[in-house]
């Protein structure tokens, strides 16, 4: 999927869902980290907080109460920003807001903000240099890594990274980092299983995300997901595998 096409089908999944997956019932094991909870731990009430690639906002809004003094999410899709604004009408937390905006240009003053989160989404280590504050301004990103869903895009001869090294990723972004001024940086990978409860959990996961790219265009997908399911069905639940990196960085 090209990054046109990978557009296109954001912003459809943006109309249709944002980005919200809270249906999907699905057990975890071996990950308990919680992202947005460590970004809402290192902010202080008086702190500006940019979120890039919000979606439909349901994650920053989880922890905008009491975390910092204004939270800014802002994503490429018109479709996903007005589900967040939906979602924020909704929460009736006064310190949210939620801009349309392309990560590789943020249109905002240098040195605005204390915190920029990102999570599984595209940054540029130079912009979010920019607009943190150059006095211990903290970064946290977590991305999927390149082996996640393995058994699944095995399955599928095709999906998300498939083919590529594992750790490809992780080490660009700590090079961008590195280079565009950051110098206390750590990262660490989070494996864990996912078991998802059903079929239809496994289904809407696919339809909404580019796992395995185009999923469903073809009436092949869904004898193969019939086939993977059989394979991989548990007691607990439909097996396969989740992969992530965490970066932290700090000016």
């Amino acid at each position: 999927m090209n990054i046109t096409d990978y557009k296109s089908f954001y912003d459809n999944v943006g109309k249709t869902n944002g980005w919200d997956f809270s249906r999907v019932k699905c057990t975890i094991e071996g990950n308990d980290r919680d992202f947005y909870k460590e970004v809402k731990q290192s902010c202080g009430k008086g702190d500006m907080l940019l979120d890039i690639g919000t979606g439909g906002g349901e994650a920053i809004l989880t922890i905008a109460a009491d975390s910092a003094l204004l939270l800014i999410g802002i994503d490429q899709s018109a479709w996903m920003i007005e589900t967040a604004a939906r979602n924020a009408a909704k929460s009736g937390l006064p310190n949210v807001r939620f801009l349309q905006m392309e990560a590789e240009r943020l249109i905002f003053p240098a040195n605005l903000f204390n915190v920029v989160s990102c999570r599984h989404s595209e940054f540029y280590a130079e912009e979010v240099a920019r607009v943190l504050t150059n006095s211990g301004g903290l970064f946290f990103t977590q991305q999927v890594s390149e082996n996640d869903k393995f058994n699944l895009k095995l399955a599928f001869g095709r999906g998300q990274s498939f083919g590529i090294e594992a750790g490809t990723l992780k080490q660009r972004y700590l090079s961008e980092l590195r280079e565009a001024g950051f110098s206390d940086i750590q990262s660490w990978d989070i494996s864990g299983i996912e078991y998802y409860h059903a079929a239809e959990d496994l289904s809407f996961l696919l339809k909404h995300t580019p796992i395995i790219p185009d999923f469903g265009r073809e009436e092949a997908d869904f004898k193969l997901l019939q086939q993977f399911i059989e394979q991989n069905q548990t007691e607990k639940g439909i097996r396969t595998n989740s992969e992530r990196f965490v970066i932290q960085a700090r000016l």
